[in-house]
């Protein structure tokens, strides 16, 4: 991911490794949150409760696939990389799981019953354009025949693929546009860039009380999903460029607590004269973020497990990002229907559910994915 979809690194440079867990400790977390989502959504509508924050993952996700894309390309495209070569990559990295994830949302959907939310049975044509397009990543317009669940998502059998859509234009920019810009044009452009950000958080522009839009293609949410993206992918661009590590020690630790404290930080009410919540969204985004990159970047793995930790979860991180919401849109039916409200309730189903889209996501990782873009690599990049 960021690896949401975090950028591969360039095959002769090293990994941050820490960089890597802390991207798996932001995809686990958001599984967690999607869990509460699904108690939210189940009655009507509630404030999702204990990972209250943890759609600012996404924007987490951006600031370090922009920082690792910037240190893995930034001395290479145009010189000895080609465009083409370029987004030959990022396909590579990022296609094969869009498209798992689009299959494994097929499957799920039929589970359900091939119903959208408000009980209304959807055609077998209408099911196999939404994965054709899905496969093609091509969003669904709200209301269109393949928006097959009716709440407007712009991939409904997959919803969180919307920000790998956004990564997509992210990375388009930066090959196109981004790389070309000096150290002081990049700063200008990240400050312009972190004023429209906190004039959409701080005013509430989106109406939502938080900031987490961009997962369907009404004019709002665009402008805030693409405001998400460029601020803080080309912020992670901008520190990869001017990156000096600082003398920390159990960075991994220290950057996962605070992402979990952040995470868990309640609603904050308030409207006047800015949204409170919206003040929070914005110094996380702007300010807390960044450290905690410059933090994991700067610190190393200094025992065997805690080596072990980073790696695993980093190799899952976007796997799971990418194949673990079918599984919650069955979830969630599974609460709508049974009128269950707490976590106190199911939560031996959620454990099931939180363990369960781990191992799915570890299967298509070591069965699916691995494999396919090692192929992909052979077949398509130049061989040194």
């Amino acid at each position: 991911m960021q690896k949401i979809s975090a950028a591969a690194f360039a095959d002769t440079k090293p990994h941050y490794e820490i960089l890597d867990g802390l991207r798996g400790v932001a995809a686990l977390l958001v599984v967690f949150y999607h869990i509460f989502e699904g108690l939210s959504f189940a009655a009507g509508g509630t404030l999702i409760t204990t990972i209250n924050h943890g759609y600012l993952a996404v924007d987490f996700f951006f600031i370090l696939s922009g920082f690792v894309i910037g240190y893995a390309y930034d001395d290479r495209l145009g010189k000895t990389m080609t465009l083409g070569n370029f987004f030959k990559r990022r396909l590579i990295r990022l296609h094969p799981m869009i498209v798992m994830g689009a299959l494994i949302g097929v499957v799920f959907y039929v589970l359900q019953g091939c119903v959208k939310w408000d009980g209304t049975h959807v055609a077998t044509s209408m099911i196999m354009l939404a994965l054709l397009c899905a496969m093609f990543f091509i969003p669904a317009v709200p209301g269109a025949s393949y928006d097959i669940r009716g709440n407007g998502e712009m991939f409904p059998l997959n919803g969180p693929s919307w920000s790998l859509f956004f990564e997509y234009i992210g990375n388009i920019l930066y090959a196109i546009f981004i790389h070309r810009l000096s150290n002081k044009a990049l700063t200008v452009l990240v400050a312009l860039l972190g004023i429209a950000l906190a004039w959409f958080a701080l005013f509430d522009v989106a109406g939502y009380g938080m900031i987490g839009v961009g997962w369907t293609l009404d004019g709002v949410n665009f402008l805030g999903g693409s405001l998400r993206m460029l601020f803080p992918f080309s912020l992670g661009m901008l520190l990869s460029r001017n990156f000096k590590p600082v003398k920390v020690r159990g960075a991994f630790w220290i950057c996962s607590i605070v992402l979990l404290v952040l995470f868990c930080v309640p609603y904050i009410e308030g409207k006047d004269p800015i949204s409170f919540n919206g003040l929070f969204e914005a110094v996380c985004i702007l300010f807390i973020f960044p450290v905690l990159v410059w933090l994991g970047a700067s610190g190393k793995t200094t025992d065997k497990r805690s080596t072990q930790i980073c790696k695993f979860s980093g190799d899952i991180s976007f796997p799971l990002y990418a194949v673990h919401y079918p599984v919650m849109y069955l979830f969630y039916s599974w609460l709508i229907e049974n009128k269950y409200y707490t976590f106190g309730e199911i939560w031996p189903m959620a454990i099931v559910v939180y363990f369960g889209s781990i191992l799915l996501a570890y299967l298509c990782l070591k069965w699916y994915d691995e494999p396919v873009r090692k192929w992909l690599t052979r077949k398509f990049l130049p061989k040194k």
